[in-house]
């Protein structure tokens, strides 16, 4: 505990990676908050997509989507999943592992209801996932929802966010000749206080 300094100094996980990802944010030219996400499919056969994470909580990481999407069958599927963050500007990473649940109250609705109003039809327009014949028939279906809708859609019934609890949270910073710092915080089952071990690179 007592070599983990400057980047990697504090007794809280969330708050680390709160500041790395406000690091992040002033230098990383698109998407600093992209995650890349992972699940299994009821055959175990993994899946990795990209995502953006919208809030670090005090105990939890939260991201939205379509909950008729393959991300969301195989998170309900497997209640587990994990995600790196990648930042080439700053070489550095944070893996996170651990279960997930649906938040999909007052706090989805406020966070849909702060999205540009194109991103809030879109959303109701897509079934994610889902063949889709044209790029035609998609932008059809938006000019359909736009004028039921109006301009103050409220959020879908099949749009909403996952809370992710982790188990695990592994921070690493690049270093010179690949002698990398690697930094695991571990708990179990998401419950109590944190493990930390420095890893080999």
């Amino acid at each position: 505990m007592s070599e983990r300094s400057d980047i990697f100094a504090g007794d809280d996980p969330f708050a680390i990676a709160r500041a790395w990802l406000a690091e992040a944010e002033a230098t990383e030219p698109n998407d600093p908050n992209a995650i890349a996400l992972s699940t299994v499919d009821a055959d175990g056969l993994p899946n990795a997509r990209m995502v953006l994470l919208k809030e670090i909580e005090d105990d939890a990481f939260v991201f939205y989507t379509n909950y008729q999407s393959a991300k969301a069958a195989e998170l309900e599927q497997a209640g587990k999943a994990a995600f790196v963050m990648h930042w080439k500007s700053l070489r550095r990473q944070i893996r996170v592992r651990g279960t997930v649940t649906r938040e999909d109250g007052p706090l989805a609705d406020a966070y849909f209801a702060s999205r540009s109003l194109k991103s809030r039809l879109g959303a109701w327009a897509s079934h994610q996932s889902q063949p889709l014949a044209s790029r035609a028939a998609l932008m059809a279906e938006v000019a359909r929802v736009t004028a039921r809708l109006g301009p103050n859609p409220p959020r879908p019934p099949h749009w909403g966010g996952y809370r992710l609890r982790p188990v695990e949270i592994e921070f690493w910073a690049d270093g010179a000749f690949r002698l990398h710092d690697r930094f695991r915080w571990s708990r179990q089952s998401g419950e109590g206080g944190w493990t930390v071990t420095r890893l080999n690179p």
